[in-house]
């Protein structure tokens, strides 16, 4: 009841976080910015619609292909169908409860699969750490290759950062103490108890997170990254192209942005409100303005959520037939295969 309590709060936090940016954004424009937006809106190529659409669909089918070799590394071999429909499902879970799609995906998929929930924690906990580590590195390219045009813009918010690390350090060393205590007490627990059933959670939980280091298909794992986020690339600049103010801008120019909607994406639930400001802030240094700024942020972010709830509302409604299905016909395999 408490972690419900507390996941609730959080949800409401967060989601309190992104309503308010989205009301400071509207509320700070003035009447020629807002008419600006709304007229960028008028005249967004609908055209581009399908092509954004089977783009951002690829990328959920290569994270579905990726998680499969993660999970191979535990030794389990589900369905592709299952696992895209899972992952699907996950994203969706996500907009109402932040965090809850993982274990979405996870309950989902142990249940028409038949493997255990437990043993895939892990590599939800790896998959997401190798995302993080994706994530900077994408950054780190995007500054190199646009340094000249963003070092400004990307001083002043290291600026603002360092100083609200300076007015928040007590927080922050409690909260990396706290984070070291709680992982020598697990280190402790565990060996006190490697036999109990939270041992060996513990143990599955250790394999699971190490698992991208055995996995035997590395460099597929890498290559179906690399495909994940020229997908996420590629919405961005079908995104421009459909905007008439946009449409000049570059690849590169959609490898800055992507990054900062990516951040976007993790401080509210769904990027509400947080993707439309990040975004429209870094389109502003590429001198568009305001209310065009605004209204690729508000495309973009609505297209992406669009694209989860379409796709999350058919898995849930295909995934029940598709298993009944290949259950009865593996029910049928097998009574031919004992026949005499």
């Amino acid at each position: 009841m408490k972690k419900a309590l507390i996941t609730i709060l959080q949800y409401v936090v967060f989601l309190g976080l992104g309503i308010w940016i989205i009301y400071h954004m509207l509320h700070e424009l003035s009447p020629e910015q807002e008419q600006k937006l709304i007229a960028s809106l008028h005249q967004v190529n609908l055209w581009y619609a399908f092509p954004i659409f089977i783009v951002g669909f690829l990328s959920h089918f290569f994270r579905a292909v990726r998680w499969r070799y993660l999970l191979e590394t535990t030794g389990m071999h589900p369905t592709l169908a299952n696992t895209t429909m899972a992952v699907l499902i996950g994203y969706i879970t996500n907009l109402a409860i932040p965090r809850g799609g993982e274990v979405a995906k996870c309950t989902v998929l142990a249940k028409y699969e038949k493997m255990p929930a437990h043993k895939m924690i892990g590599t939800i906990v790896a998959e997401r750490a190798f995302d993080v580590f994706c994530l900077l590195v994408v950054a780190v390219l995007a500054l190199l290759l646009e340094f000249t045009t963003i070092s400004d813009f990307v001083a002043d918010m290291m600026k603002d950062f360092k100083q609200k690390i300076r007015d928040h350090q007590n927080i922050l060393f409690i909260s990396v103490a706290i984070l070291a205590i709680l992982i020598i007490a697990a280190v402790i627990m565990y060996r006190r108890h490697k036999e109990t059933r939270f041992g060996r959670l513990m143990k599955e939980l250790a394999h699971g997170v190490l698992s991208i280091f055995h996995m035997k298909k590395r460099w597929q794992f890498i290559f179906y990254t690399v495909l994940i986020w020229l997908t996420y690339l590629g919405q961005i600049y079908l995104g421009f192209l459909a905007l008439p103010d946009t449409a000049h801008l570059g690849i590169l120019t959609a490898l800055v942005v992507l990054v900062y909607g990516s951040v976007g994406m993790i401080i509210t639930p769904g990027g509400i409100g947080a993707y439309t400001w990040m975004v429209a802030q870094i389109l502003t240094v590429y001198a568009i303005d305001d209310g065009p700024a605004q209204a690729f942020g508000w495309i973009a972010w609505a297209v992406q959520t669009v694209i989860i709830i379409l796709l999350g509302i058919v898995s849930f409604i295909l995934i029940h037939p598709y298993n009944r299905k290949r259950d009865a016909q593996a029910a049928v395999d097998t009574e031919q295969n004992i026949q005499p």
